[in-house]
């Protein structure tokens, strides 16, 4: 771990002039507050306040201070600001004042499932699929659903449009430290995917969060936006956040002597993400906009779609990579703080009461018992799992269901498109 004082000569050395404290709120949202290099030094040692609202979003508050720890393992330099005058950028922990971890902070909430999972035994690594869009922006440089491509999977220039900005992505992302294994057009028109390398829990969840903020950040110098929304064009397929889940039991990967089988942990740990299924989708996939991509793959399955990828819930993958169990349902939207810590306790809860239902290497998506169809219905599923509560604390999971019925209520009074074209005339 690096010290204080080894920030500070990077910062030195580096030219460093700038550095941003990074943080999410309850929601995954990417929150940061700047500071120049003269002041980190004070910021350090007195720690930046921030006003305790800004970690519920904009639907309810806290009436206190808190404070930013920052995480001397995340110092970053941003490669696509100035040379001259460097940013850099923390992930921060959120303390109270007096330095205890803020319950609240989703971050404090999957280190915590972390050291409980440790404390049995259980560390895992991660490693995530980000799937995105690439659109236009308009005249006034708001973001628009309007790409003139017709690229489709692992398509080439000049029918990839977005070619040229993807491959800036990769190599800005390896100088900020990343492992990146691979990138390709995916299947819908201006659709991408960047892969990077496996990483210990908290290392993956602080990644994808650095990875969204680099993403939109490069997209942006060339003019496009870049968005991580579920299901942003009615006719095309929608963007995942895949999450693959290499499990270790005291430091031996459990999957490594199933052969073309499956072990007692293992369905264990698949089987108790299937049994919390509804009540994981309010937090893997927590938006109106997330069931409009899970929707199209119930019909794909209906169908019995050709590209039975897109319709798989979750699979074992086994070949190029270690052997580990990969979740397809999750979307981008999701705080990745959140989502790997429901899902690692889910699982571990399968282990722990001994679940083993009988599994196949792929369980399709209209295979899952329980699976919400919209967000009020995932929802009422975590409201009354008394699991969801006892990973992330019941005031949160109040707070949290509170939220988001509240965005459904606001979503259900809007008047659709769709409404209009289907009744105006015929009513």
């Amino acid at each position: 771990m690096k010290t204080a004082q080894e920030i500070m000569d990077l910062i030195k050395d580096e030219g460093v002039e700038f550095i941003r404290l990074q943080f999410t709120d309850m929601f995954g949202i990417l929150k940061n507050v700047a500071v120049t290099a003269s002041q980190l030094r004070q910021v350090l040692v007195e720690k930046f306040r921030i006003d305790g609202a800004v970690m519920f979003g904009s639907e309810c508050g806290y009436d206190g201070e808190l404070i930013l720890e920052p995480d001397f393992d995340t110092f970053t330099i941003l490669p696509w600001r100035p040379q001259q005058g460097k940013v850099a950028k923390f992930m921060c922990d959120v303390c109270y004042p007096d330095g205890t971890p803020f319950e609240f902070s989703s971050r404090t909430i999957l280190k915590n499932v972390i050291d409980k999972a440790a404390a049995q035994g259980y560390t895992f690594m991660i490693r995530p699929e980000c799937e995105f869009f690439l659109f236009h922006l308009d005249e006034d440089g708001l973001p628009t659903t309007i790409t003139h491509e017709q690229a489709g999977l692992m398509d080439v220039g000049p029918v990839d449009f977005g070619e040229n900005a993807r491959r800036e992505m990769v190599l800005l992302l390896d100088q900020m430290g990343f492992d990146i294994e691979s990138s390709h057009h995916e299947e819908a028109s201006a659709q991408h995917e960047i892969d990077f390398k496996e990483a210990d829990t908290l290392q993956a969840a602080d990644s994808i969060m650095t990875f969204r903020f680099a993403v939109r950040s490069i997209a942006k110098r060339f003019g496009l936006y870049a968005t991580f929304m579920p299901k942003p064009r009615t006719q095309e397929a929608g963007s995942g956040m895949h999450l693959n889940f290499t499990i270790y039991k005291d430091g031996k990967n459990i999957m490594d002597d199933m052969g073309d089988g499956i072990n007692p942990e293992t369905a264990g740990f698949i089987s108790g993400i299937l049994k919390h299924s509804g009540s994981l989708c309010a937090y893997t996939n927590p938006t109106v906009n997330s069931y409009k991509r899970i929707l199209l793959a119930l019909d794909d399955s209906q169908k019995k779609c050709r590209n039975r990828a897109r319709t798989t819930y979750l699979r074992l993958r086994r070949g190029l990579f270690e052997p580990a169990v990969e979740l397809r349902f999750p979307d981008s939207a999701a705080n990745p703080y959140l989502a790997l810590a429901l899902c690692i306790s889910a699982g571990l809860s399968g282990i722990k009461e001994g679940l083993n239902k009988t599994l196949d290497d792929g369980i399709l998506i209209n295979s899952v018992d329980s699976l919400p169809l919209d967000l009020k219905e995932a929802v009422t599923y975590a409201r009354n799992d008394s699991f969801i509560g006892e990973v992330l604390g019941d005031d949160f999971a109040r707070i949290y269901a509170e939220c988001k019925e509240d965005e459904w209520i606001r979503y259900m009074r809007e008047i659709s498109q769709w409404e209009l074209n289907n009744y105006l005339f015929k009513l």
